[in-house]
């Protein structure tokens, strides 16, 4: 038979394990309303209107930490606080992406966390070049009166091929 004491320790592991649980859920939809954001930049081929794009620039940045960062490796820059990561993303390098994040490996600590993800994200630029980009992005998160929110974001690069070349020049 549980001692009160048993028990109660008991009951605190169950709380905690299901707050981790509850985290990694949270966090999944999180990043998945981020893709869902970043991608809506688009619309047919193009990059939608200013109003619209501002409005979706401004989206992405609540998803973030007042503080976070958005670090999109050399070739897309770096954003520090809000203000700057929407200002940033009202600036899309390409006039079509889709994000597939993918493989989540999610660890959660209290109130704060980190996440690795796989990216497969087929993508366009203005000049009509087509391209195949994979990269992960390292993640940090932060619970903030309740909500999980991106402190850090970091893409890292794997590949981009050119639609049509093959897997033959894949390495950046």
């Amino acid at each position: 038979m549980m001692t009160v004491e048993e028990l109660a320790s008991e009951v605190a592991e169950l709380q905690r394990r299901v707050s981790a649980s509850e985290g990694v859920l949270a966090i999944q939809a999180l990043k998945g309303r981020y893709a869902e954001f970043v991608d809506q930049r688009f619309s047919k081929g193009a990059v939608v209107d200013a109003t619209t794009l501002a409005d979706i620039a401004d989206g992405v940045a609540a998803l973030f930490t007042a503080d976070g960062v958005w670090d999109g490796g050399p070739g897309l820059g770096k954003a520090h606080g809000r203000r700057e990561i929407a200002a940033r993303l009202r600036e899309p390098t390409l006039i079509f992406s889709r994000h597939f994040f993918m493989n989540p490996r999610i660890e959660v600590e209290g109130e704060a966390a980190k996440g690795r993800w796989d990216l497969l994200s087929p993508c366009r630029r203005a000049d009509g070049a087509s391209y195949w980009m994979s990269g992960y992005e390292d993640d940090e998160y932060q619970r903030v009166e309740g909500a999980w929110l991106h402190r850090s974001m970091r893409l890292t690069t794997v590949f981009m091929s050119p639609v049509g070349d093959g897997w033959t020049k894949v390495f950046v």
